[in-house]
C-alpha cells in the first residue's frame, strides 16, 4: 500500500536519479552544474530523511521500524554535507568520491533493493 510518505519519497527521489545522472554526465564547476547539484542535493536529503519515517517491509527489523536499507539513508545524510563542503573548499577529489556514494548507495543499490519481493514497487511492477 502506497502511504503519503512513500508517495514524497517517491516524488523526490524521482527527479534526483534523473538529476544526479545529467550531472555526472555533463560538465563541472559551471553555475548550472551548482545549481543543479544544489537542487540534486537538497532533493536527496530529503528523500533520505523521508526514507527513515518507511518502515522497512523486508528483512530483519531494528526497534520494529529500520531495516538494512535505512543504512544506504544514513549514508546519503553523511556524504551529501561532506561533498558540499568538500565544493566549498575546491577539493574536486573529495566531492567527486561522495556524490558518486550518494548516487550508488542513495539511488542504484537503494534502487535494487526496492525491487525485491514485499516492497511495493515489486508489487507495483511485478505484479
Amino acid at each position: 500500500m502506497l502511504t503519503p510518505i512513500m508517495s514524497l519519497h517517491l516524488a523526490t527521489v524521482a527527479p534526483a536519479a534523473v538529476l544526479g545522472a545529467y550531472l555526472m554526465l555533463r560538465s563541472k564547476g559551471t553555475p548550472w552544474h551548482r545549481l543543479l547539484g544544489k537542487i540534486y542535493m537538497s532533493l536527496m536529503m530529503i528523500t533520505a530523511l523521508l526514507s527513515l519515517l518507511i518502515p522497512a517491509a523486508v528483512g530483519p527489523q531494528v526497534l520494529g521500524h529500520f531495516g538494512m536499507i535505512h543504512l544506504l539513508s544514513l549514508l546519503v545524510l553523511y556524504c551529501v554535507p561532506r561533498a558540499y563542503i568538500a565544493a566549498k573548499k575546491h577539493n574536486v577529489t573529495a566531492h567527486k568520491g561522495n556524490m558518486i556514494g550518494v548516487y550508488v548507495g542513495g539511488i542504484l543499490v537503494a534502487g535494487l533493493f526496492t525491487l525485491t519481493p514485499g516492497r511495493y514497487l515489486h508489487q507495483l511492477i511485478f505484479g
